[in-house]
């Protein structure tokens, strides 16, 4: 986990001393939008995509300009992400519900994405696409059945997921001279969340697509 943190913030400070050498400015954006989280199980050669949830997401960017045409975009996002459940039977401290009512994990995840991004000049403004690893970290997570929920508490003896989540980020867009954007990104979990020591044969993989819009200054 430090090994990958560390990866992302070297690419981060690389970009950084690149943009310093070319003159080229430091760009800071915002931006916030929904994302439409689900959840693949797999197990063996056999998995299973659970449905999307709708949820949202919020966060900053910093742009290091390499050349007229590439960059590097480190970022940090608030994103919410989880799964809904097709089969609606889920234990809850050791009691078994089976109901019709909407059965949802939900995760609040603090992402650290690191993107390499080219821009293309187009109208009045530019097309953007990239891609990047990711790390995230969860900060709180629960399950729920209807109005009955659970928190799910990490690092304990019983705990079934971990916190740490990396995988792959994809990124395009439209951006206008005056800053504003409009953008869509993918997310693919590559780690489980499942802790191995619950079970080493079933995974359980983070998938994410977004829309937004951002503003850049």
């Amino acid at each position: 986990m430090k090994t990958l943190v560390l990866s992302l913030l070297t690419v981060a400070g690389l970009g950084f001393a690149a943009s310093a050498q070319t003159n080229k400015p430091v760009t800071f954006g915002v931006k916030a939008g929904i994302a439409f989280p689900s959840m693949t199980v797999s197990s063996g050669s056999a998995s299973v995509n659970f449905d999307s949830k709708t949820s949202f997401y919020v966060g900053g960017t910093v742009d290091f300009a390499v050349s007229d045409i590439i960059s590097i975009q480190p970022g940090l996002t608030f994103i919410n992400k989880g799964t809904k459940l097709n089969d609606n039977s889920i234990s809850f401290e050791e009691e078994e519900f089976g109901t019709d009512e909407e059965a949802t994990l939900n995760f609040k995840y603090l992402e650290l994405p690191v993107n390499v991004v080219a821009n293309f000049k187009l109208g009045s403004g530019k097309l953007f696409v990239g891609a990047g690893p990711y790390f995230a970290y969860a900060l709180s997570a629960n399950g729920k059945i209807g109005s009955v929920k659970e928190d799910i508490k990490f690092g304990e003896n019983e705990s079934e997921f971990k916190r740490s989540d990396f995988g792959l980020n994809f990124l395009a867009g439209y951006q206008l001279n005056n800053g504003f954007n409009i953008h869509a990104g993918y997310g693919l979990g590559l780690s489980s969340i499942l802790d191995q020591d619950v079970s080493e044969d079933i995974t359980f993989k983070n998938k994410v697509f977004s829309v937004g819009v951002g503003f850049s200054f």
